[in-house]
């Protein structure tokens, strides 16, 4: 399927780029739905299927509204109002949508299903405003399990995408990063075209501009939402997906561990994938007493954050702490 999306000079200079936390909520969900998870993110979904079905998740309303492949919701993923909103942001706005934009999204979930939706899917039909807060809150509570964990890690490759992208328009253009940013969106003579199964969005039935969003779990896909008279948003694979889940090498920590404590630094190390207290303390050889000990330090020094995942609490490094490690490699 082909769509085309004509831009005037106005459309141009309202196009941007923005980070959107539940275009990686709704892209993860797609990814773990599918037959085959993605290679990429086989790793990851290993880690994290066991939290979310001890949560019930993977029987509740997401699961329901993402299907493996065709329509996504719209309201799902409400228009970036900045370049990087946090979670609660889209979730008020998903919490604020028009109730008649939520029965468009479901009758196309409908139509595409052989007009039937499940009995939970019905009851959001029906009461939109009754279900909308139970759909943030487990919204919530998945990322809080499957992505809060690993955030710092998947935003600084988005982060690094955009900054590839804004580069390039400053130095080849708007009309050079559009086509490049995947095989299948191609930019000629005034007009964005998309060779796309699941792509439907034209200029006539959208607003001005165009939002990009790269994303690590739309991969292989580019990914489209057109609602009413927002501004079309195009998800697309960000660069650098390859190496997101890939185990750092730490082996030298001595200048670290010369500042705060080789056990700490130890611990830092361990932290690849988020661990609880438990699992840190078999990985490490320390007591859960003495990993606990560290943790709160680490903590109150920016250098690790805590998630909850059912009774345990998983611990994760921050920003701050990949980069003093990969400066000592």
């Amino acid at each position: 399927m082909k769509a085309r999306l004509a831009f005037s000079v106005n459309d141009l200079a309202e196009t941007r780029f923005a980070v959107s936390p539940m275009w990686e909520v709704v892209t993860s969900v797609r990814a773990l739905a599918a037959a085959v998870v993605p290679r990429p993110h086989r790793g990851w979904a290993d880690q994290v299927r066991s939290r979310l079905a001890a949560a019930g998740l993977d029987r509740g309303w997401l699961a329901d509204m993402i299907p493996p492949a065709g329509h996504l919701p719209d309201f799902l993923n409400p228009a970036p109002a900045t370049p990087s909103p946090g979670l609660p942001d889209e979730l008020a706005a998903i919490a604020a949508t028009d109730p008649e934009q939520v029965r468009r999204d479901l009758d196309h979930l409908a139509a595409e299903r052989g007009g039937a939706l499940s009995p939970r899917l019905r009851g959001l039909h029906r009461a939109p405003r009754t279900y909308l807060p139970r759909i943030v809150a487990e919204i919530e509570t998945y990322w809080e399990l499957a992505i809060a964990p690993y955030w710092a890690r998947i935003r600084s490759v988005l982060e690094a995408d955009l900054f590839h992208r804004g580069r390039q328009v400053a130095e080849q253009g708007t009309a050079q990063a559009l086509d490049e940013l995947h095989h299948t969106v191609r930019w000629t003579a005034g007009s964005l075209h998309l060779v796309q199964r699941h792509c439907a969005i034209t200029r006539i039935d959208t607003g001005a501009g165009l939002l990009l969003v790269p994303s690590v779990f739309a991969w292989p896909r580019v990914l489209t939402r057109s609602a009413g008279s927002e501004p079309p948003q195009l998800a697309y694979p960000a660069r650098g997906i390859g190496t997101l889940w890939e185990r750092r090498a730490h082996a030298h920590t001595d200048a670290l561990a010369a500042v705060i404590g080789r056990s700490r630094a130890l611990i830092l190390a361990e932290l690849d994938t988020p661990a609880s207290t438990t699992e840190l303390a078999q990985r490490s050889g320390l007591s859960a007493a003495g990993v606990s000990q560290h943790l709160t330090a680490l903590r109150a020094a920016g250098l690790t954050s805590a998630h909850r995942a059912g009774r345990s609490v998983l611990y994760a490094r921050t920003g701050l702490a990949d980069a003093l490690l990969t400066a000592q490699t």
